[in-house]
């Protein structure tokens, strides 16, 4: 984790005073109704830092979901932003594919997943984080666990491919005894990059080079430090990062929830936008619970967080 070990970076992030780490006023959003939306169309909503809802080739799929008004095991640490947050388990449509990308407590969130339980039909991890699930009550035969480069058929028309990352897992005091993993959905029609949690390094390039251009990608900007840039990227790495997977639009994600890291809450969007200047793709960042529909190659956001 760089020039620290990860628990004196821990402990200083926990004690330090920070400014501006949350914002002054609840960040707008659009409460989107998903299930009213049109499932024919390919669609994509932020639901605030990791957490995504999708709709590829006919298929809602949820990503990462944290509906929790926190991201740890005490629900009096890392306390969620203020203002309201109106996406809940029970307002969920039926979930016909849920990803979980890794454990850690900001994407495998305990609470969410007893109350999704009943609407999912179907979930991909990688190798290990089904445990969690089956333990918690879930089904083992809706879920499908697979190691980086393997493909499990989702549908006649969509795959995922579940891909390196550069990252860790655990929850507690034991370490990476489950995988963490990127994740490709290809469709007749699209292909989608979702990056989970990862520091920069070679295995972008090598995704690029295996999928060729990706119509979207879904980055990790946000929640990164010097002194665990091994695991989180800057956002100049970000940008870079979709550069090499090929990316055609960028959506941020990581951010705007939490505190995670030492960086203000708005400096992801702010550094990504300078850095995606001159890239050969474009930011798309809508505000949480804006609908980006894919098939919309003009689709235009505002800078919300100025």
């Amino acid at each position: 984790t760089g020039q620290k070990n990860m628990l004196a970076a821990w402990w200083e992030f926990l004690v330090a005073k920070r400014e501006n780490a949350r914002p002054a006023q609840p960040l707008p959003l659009v409460n989107t109704d998903l299930a009213s939306l049109p499932l024919g169309q390919d669609a994509m909503v932020w639901l605030g830092h990791s957490s995504w809802y999708l709709q590829l080739a006919g298929q809602r799929i949820l990503i990462d979901p944290v509906f929790s008004r926190y991201a740890a095991p005490f629900s009096f640490i890392n306390k969620a932003f203020a203002g309201d947050y109106p996406w809940h388990a029970e307002g969920m449509p039926e979930i016909d594919l849920l990803i979980i990308s890794h454990d850690h407590y900001d994407h495998l969130d305990y609470a969410t997943i007893k109350a999704l339980m009943p609407k999912v039909k179907r979930v991909v991890t990688p190798l290990g984080v089904g445990s969690h699930l089956r333990y918690w009550g879930m089904e083992s035969a809706i879920i499908s666990e697979a190691d980086w480069n393997q493909a499990v058929p989702v549908s006649d028309e969509l795959t995922v491919h579940v891909l390196p990352a550069r990252h860790f897992s655990g929850r507690g005091l034991k370490r990476n005894q489950t995988l963490w993993a990127s994740f490709m959905f290809v469709t007749p029609q699209q292909k989608i990059y979702y990056s989970g949690d990862s520091g920069y390094g070679p295995h972008f390039k090598a995704i690029g080079e295996q999928f060729g251009a990706v119509d979207l990608a879904i980055m990790e900007n946000g929640q990164y430090d010097q002194d665990w840039k091994y695991i989180h990227m800057m956002p100049e790495e970000t940008a870079q990062a979709a550069d090499d997977v090929r990316a055609r639009a960028v959506l941020p994600g990581h951010a705007g929830r939490f505190v995670l890291a030492k960086h203000t809450w708005d400096d992801p969007y702010i550094r990504l936008a300078e850095a995606s200047t001159g890239r050969p793709w474009r930011l798309l960042t809508p505000m949480l619970g804006e609908p980006v529909w894919v098939a919309d190659k003009t689709q235009s956001f505002n800078a919300w967080w100025r």
